[in-house]
Order: structure tokens, then sequence, then C-alpha cells
């Protein structure tokens, strides 16, 4: 049985512009990839630090493509039952009962129907008879069993369930993949991949998506959030500030009526940058705003 597979996107430019129409700016190396994944019908594996946009972009394609959003949050321990299916055993206990006269062989093949499967995410991206955008959100929380579950998905579109055998997807879904890199994942999940790393923008971009998020927040003051938010990132700190964080922080001025960055401002209200003790201090002890403000 054939998957079918309609691309959404023509062109990079198109990946690019149909991207940035739902709030997502993405760069020149995010936008071919997402196309290429796209186009070949190739999952995507985004890897890099904690906030800067990987989770976001399957959620942009999502909103592009019109595709229902599919969602798997791991973390550790997560297993078959919570990714791809288990069995109602209260229903199946209900329909035991009900039948308890009848043959265990005829009951056994009546408990093991659809009707009392729970499609998990994994399942229910597959079941879908509409397209679909599967999220296998910060991968490298499982366990590496986890993995395991995950490569007969990217390579055949397909999951199996003993019981009732191979289930194969009726429209090819469009899978993202996001890692914070916090351990390895195996050769085999990344050869059925196409490899995306997303890093934190550079200045111009990060200042348009500030824009984008806080179209408040004046251009002089906009420049200056990033310029001191880049400064803290080349700080020794225990978590660098995120896209998310410079974004927190430029709607954080706006709520304040700020219409410059000052000293004593910056210092109050570094914690919504920076969400460590260590770090607020570090910044606060070595920080040269000056220095940073000037670029």
């Amino acid at each position: 049985m054939s998957v079918e597979h309609e691309p959404t996107f023509t062109s990079v430019e198109q990946a690019q512009s149909a991207l940035a129409e739902v709030g997502y700016l993405a760069s020149s190396a995010i936008a071919t990839t997402a196309f290429l994944a796209d186009t070949l019908g190739k999952p995507l594996l985004v890897e890099g630090p904690a906030g800067v946009g990987k989770t976001e972009l399957a959620k942009a394609i999502s909103r592009a493509s019109g595709a229902e959003l599919v969602r798997l949050q791991c973390y550790e321990g997560v297993d078959e039952a919570r990714a791809l299916y288990e069995w109602n055993h209260a229903k199946q206990l209900l329909r035991i009962t009900a039948e308890r006269d009848a043959a265990w062989d005829e009951v056994r093949s009546d408990i093991f129907a659809e009707e009392f499967l729970l499609a998990r995410p994994l399942l229910k991206a597959v079941r879908s008879e509409k397209p679909v955008v599967l999220l296998v959100d910060e991968l490298d929380k499982a366990d590496e069993e986890m993995e395991g579950l995950l490569l007969e998905i990217l390579s055949d579109f397909q999951v199996t369930v003993p019981e009732l055998g191979t289930i194969t997807a009726r429209t090819q879904p469009f899978v993202v993949l996001t890692s914070n890199a916090t351990r390895e994942l195996s050769e085999a999940l990344r050869r059925r991949c196409l490899f995306l790393h997303v890093d934190y923008p550079d200045a111009d971009l990060e200042e348009r998506i500030v824009q984008l998020q806080a179209p408040e927040l004046s251009d002089a003051l906009s420049t200056s959030v990033v310029r001191v938010v880049r400064a803290l990132r080349d700080l020794n700190l225990r978590k660098a500030p995120s896209i998310a964080e410079t974004v927190d922080w430029a709607r954080t001025l706006v709520a304040l009526g700020a219409d410059e960055l000052e000293p004593e401002l910056v210092r109050s209200s570094l914690g919504v940058i920076l969400k460590h003790q260590d770090d607020i201090t570090t910044a606060a002890n070595t920080l040269d705003l000056d220095r940073a403000l000037a670029g």
C-alpha cells in the first residue's frame, strides 16, 4: 500500500515566505531544509540549544500547511503505552465478563479489536486520514529504546500492532524530531532523517523576530535588547538566554513603558532572561552595558 504524499512547499523562497506569514522568521538554512524534507518526504531531525525555535518550527509548518499538529512530548521513561498505543483493559474486562460463557478463542479475537485500542500520538498520526505534522519533541530526554519505536515510522510511515498487524499511513505525516543534544541519538535514527542544526540567529534576524513578536517596541530599543542579549550569551553562564527569553524581555520592556535600557532597569529585569541566580550575579557583576549597547 503506497502512502500519499502531497508536498506543501513549492520552493525554498515560498517555504520561507509561508513560514513568515504564520509568524516564524526562518533563516535560509532552515527554509531550505524544511523545503527539502517536505519535497523528499523525509523526516526532519532538528538539533540545537533549548529555546532557539526548534519546536516552534514544527508548529509553524503545521500552521503554514493547515495540517493538524500531533505532538509526542518525550521524557525519561516514556514508553510504548504512552507513545504508540495501549489496550483499554477496563473495556476488555467488561467484554470478557459479558461473554464469560463463550470460548476463549472467540473472546480473545474479540477483545483485541480496534475498538479496544487506545491510540497514542505515533499511532494517531499514522491512522489520520488528514495531513498531520508529527512532532516528536525533545527526543534526547527519552531512553534509547524510544528510538527503536520510531524506526518503522521514520522508514515506512507505518506501525505494527502484533494483534492487528501492520498499519500503514494513508497520508504521509510531516515528521519533525527535536533534540537539545543532551545525549547522542543513534545512527540508525539519524540516517533516516534530514538533519538541521539550529543555533542562535544572527543579530539582524533576531532583531526582526523581536520586532515581529513585540511590535510596540521601538526600533532603537529592539536593537539595544538584541545587543545586550548577545553580550550575555558571551558570558560564562549556566544557561544562555534563548530567543524566547529575548522576546519575553522585549515584551517586559513594553509593559514597563521603557524608552531606553538604563543600568538599573537591566539589573532589575535580569530574571526575565536569566533563570539561575548565579547567572544573574555573574551578569550584574561582569556585563559592560555601555560596551554591549555600543555593539
